[in-house]
């Protein structure tokens, strides 16, 4: 994704349940059976997806009476971006990376450094 999107909380739990589903796609009526909570009527499911698809995050193909609804794109691409943005967003880059690095677990750390390494060789 080139321009990172901003998304709502409903919009987000849309997207994890797409996907978690794969690329397959579901109907808006899966997605609303498998968001968690209260039950959300179909018409405020299908309008989170119309929203989700002007952002170019879902991708609609029509099967049947239906439509099937998939993510254009990963969660870890989606995540990514956030990432990017929020450092296109600092004027002091190196301030929010020192945070970062420093709220990150040793496991993760050992990660960070070798993708590093890898991507020096």
């Amino acid at each position: 994704m080139a321009k990172q999107v901003r998304v709502g909380e409903l919009e987000s739990a849309v997207m994890a349940v797409l996907w978690d589903t794969g690329t397959a796609g579901v109907t808006a009526r899966e997605v609303a059976d498998a968001l968690p909570g209260p039950e959300l009527a179909i018409t405020t499911v299908l309008t989170v997806l119309d929203r989700l698809q002007g952002k170019g995050m879902v991708t609609r193909v029509k099967d049947g009476r239906a439509h099937r609804y998939a993510a254009t794109g990963t969660r870890e691409e989606f995540l990514s971006g956030l990432m990017s943005d929020a450092l296109d967003r600092s004027a002091d880059r190196g301030a929010v990376l020192a945070r970062f690095v420093g709220s990150i677990g040793e496991a993760d750390s050992d990660l960070l450094r070798s993708l590093l390494r890898k991507r020096s060789t």
